[in-house]
């Protein structure tokens, strides 16, 4: 007898049936007491995780634009600035080209000017030369002549 008790039975009775029942009572409490709440708490995590990755995305969206427009107005003050000083350049070459254009009409009417001059003293210079040779061409035929200049 001690060891038909001992023994394990095969054939399913009644007590299968309440085991079954009592983990589906238990199932269903852990699931309304434990499971249900953690769930909820994970879900909300996961769509506070969402909303904080599509806000991190919409920032990094926004200072990609504002990098973007940065950049292009960067750009165009760089291109500014060098039109600026294209502008100031050309417009020094044109007051040197300028300053140096009056400074050779200046040097060319001084130049003329000295010339003119020159002429006028080389004539007058060749007008006392010849008035001189004159005198001494008479002084000396009077000299040599013996007679008196005329």
């Amino acid at each position: 007898m001690f060891l038909a008790e001992a023994s394990i039975q095969l054939v399913p009775d009644g007590t299968l049936l309440l085991h079954l029942l009592m983990v589906g009572v238990m199932v269903f409490i852990l699931n309304r007491t434990l499971l249900k709440p953690i769930n909820q708490i994970l879900a909300e995590r996961e769509r506070q995780v969402e909303g904080r990755i599509r806000e991190a995305e919409a920032l990094a969206a926004e200072t990609e634009e504002k990098l973007r427009r940065y950049n292009a107005t960067l750009r165009e003050a760089r291109a500014e600035g060098y039109r600026l000083l294209e502008k100031e350049r050309t417009a020094a070459i044109k007051e040197k080209d300028e300053q140096v254009r009056q400074f050779r009409e200046q040097m060319s009417q001084t130049v003329a000017a000295q010339l003119e001059t020159t002429r006028q003293q080389e004539q007058q210079v060749r007008q006392e030369l010849e008035s001189q040779a004159a005198t001494i061409g008479d002084l000396i035929s009077s000299q040599i002549l013996r007679r008196p200049a005329q």
